[in-house]
C-alpha cells in the first residue's frame, strides 16, 4: 500500500511539475520579430528566457502567464517573446543579456536596452510590479 501511494503521489507531482496550459499572451515568434514590432508600436519588449528542462520556468508559465489578467496586461504593455536556450538566435540573446540560467525576465526598450529585470521564478504579484515599472 505504501509503494502504491508513493507511486501515485510521484506521478501526480511529476505531472504538476511539467504541465503547462496554453495562455493568451501574444508571444512574438522570435527576438527579431519582437524588435520590429516593438519599434513599430513604441512598446518595450518583454524577454522571457527559458529552457525545456527548466521546472521553475514551467511553473511560471502555468501560474503567471496562464492568468488572463496577466496576459491582458502583458499584451497591452509590451511585446513579449519567449527565448529558449538552444533555439536559433536564442544563444545570441543569452550572451547579449548575460543570462546564465533560467528563468530570467527582462524588460527592454524597443532598442533592446534593459529597463528592468528579474532573475528566477517570480509570482503574479511580482511580475505585475515589473510590468507596472514600465510607466515609471
Amino acid at each position: 500500500m505504501f509503494w502504491l501511494s508513493f507511486l501515485v503521489l510521484s506521478l501526480a507531482y511529476a505531472w504538476y511539475s511539467f504541465y503547462v496550459p496554453s495562455n493568451d499572451v501574444a508571444w512574438a515568434e522570435n527576438i527579431a520579430s519582437a524588435r520590429e514590432s516593438a519599434a513599430e508600436t513604441d512598446k518595450p519588449m518583454l524577454l522571457f528566457f527559458t529552457a525545456d528542462w527548466c521546472v521553475p520556468c514551467r511553473i511560471m508559465k502555468r501560474e503567471v502567464f496562464s492568468d488572463h489578467g496577466v496576459a491582458r496586461a502583458i499584451n497591452a504593455a509590451a511585446v513579449p517573446v519567449m527565448i529558449y536556450e538552444g533555439d536559433p538566435g536564442g544563444d545570441e540573446a543569452f550572451r547579449k543579456y548575460r543570462v546564465g540560467g533560467t528563468p530570467v525576465t527582462i524588460l527592454t526598450d524597443p532598442d533592446g536596452n534593459v529597463l528592468d529585470y528579474a532573475v528566477g521564478r517570480i509570482g503574479k504579484a511580482e511580475f505585475m510590479e515589473l510590468l507596472e515599472g514600465i510607466d515609471r
